[in-house]
This record gives structure tokens, C-alpha cells and sequence, in this order.
């Protein structure tokens, strides 16, 4: 009658495929998060990790992922999304006790696992923005790192790898 276009936009209930898909998608991007904050941690305090060791983190740290995408079709995406990462953080955490010692298991690689995988992953459930919340957590996450790391020699790091 005004000749204004006008239209309502009724909540949708959330697909979980294509979901699931978009979090699976970008798991690479959040490891890679996640091993840089673990590496930098263990250079930092000196702790010497073994590349098998990573392996297996890896491993564990897509588990979330690869249950993610079998359970999501049969629960509520919320249940799942929660059973996901506490098996994943589980493993991770657990195996890197044995690694390492708990403080270091539960303190360093539980938050950072909780920050990369947990929140990571939950920020696609918050379409449109997404792509900005992960832009400032890759900001954040630079600058803490950067504050760490500002008095570290590197050459003197490398070298003592090497050797």
C-alpha cells in the first residue's frame, strides 16, 4: 500500500551440516592457533617437546572435530558442540600430563586448547561474525605472543635445538 518494501525474517532453526562443515573447514586455521601458542609457551619455559608428542595433540585436537561431524546429526548441535570438546580438551590434557607434568597440562595447553578449539569453533554459531571475531583473537593472540616473546633471542633458541 506505501509502496515500501518491507519484510520479516522468522528465526530458523540452525542446520547442523553445513555448520559443521564451516567449523570443520577452518579446524586447520584454529591448530595453527593453537600449536604456535603451545610452541611459543614451550620455548618460553624451556620445556622440550618431541615432534611425536605434537602428533598425537594434533590427533586429539581434531577428534572434536571428527565426532563433531558424526554426532551432530543425531543431538541437540549444543550437546554435541559440548560432548565434542570435552572429549578433545580430555585427551589433549591427559596425555599431555603424562608428557609433561599437570600444571603445564592443565594451566597452558587446557586454556589454550578451551581459546582455540572451544571459542574458535563456538564463534560460528554467531553468523556475520565470525571472520571478526577470529580477526581479533589472531590480533590478540599476535600481540600477547609478541609481549612474551620481546626479550627471547631467537638465534640463541635455534641454536640450542639444533645441537
Amino acid at each position: 500500500m506505501t509502496g515500501v518494501k518491507i519484510g520479516l525474517a522468522l528465526p530458523q532453526k540452525l542446520n547442523p551440516g553445513p555448520w559443521v562443515a564451516n567449523v570443520s573447514y577452518f579446524a586447520p586455521v584454529s591448530l595453527l592457533f593453537f600449536m604456535f601458542v603451545l610452541f611459543i609457551i614451550t620455548v618460553l619455559r624451556k620445556i622440550d617437546i618431541h615432534p611425536m608428542n605434537y602428533l598425537f595433540v594434533c590427533a586429539a585436537y581434531f577428534s572434536f572435530h571428527l565426532l563433531l561431524a558424526c554426532l551432530a546429526d543425531h543431538i541437540s548441535i549444543h550437546l554435541a558442540f559440548l560432548i565434542c570438546f570435552l572429549v578433545s580438551i580430555f585427551q589433549v590434557v591427559s596425555y599431555m600430563r603424562l608428557v609433561v607434568g599437570k600444571r603445564f597440562a592443565f594451566i597452558e595447553v587446557g586454556i589454550s586448547q578451551f581459546v582455540f578449539l572451544v571459542l574458535f569453533s563456538y564463534t560460528f554459531f554467531f553468523q556475520g561474525y565470525t571472520g571478526l571475531v577470529i580477526t581479533i583473537m589472531a590480533i590478540i593472540t599476535l600481540f600477547v605472543v609478541m609481549q612474551m616473546t620481546g626479550r627471547v633471542n631467537w638465534t640463541e633458541v635455534f641454536e640450542q635445538s639444533c645441537d
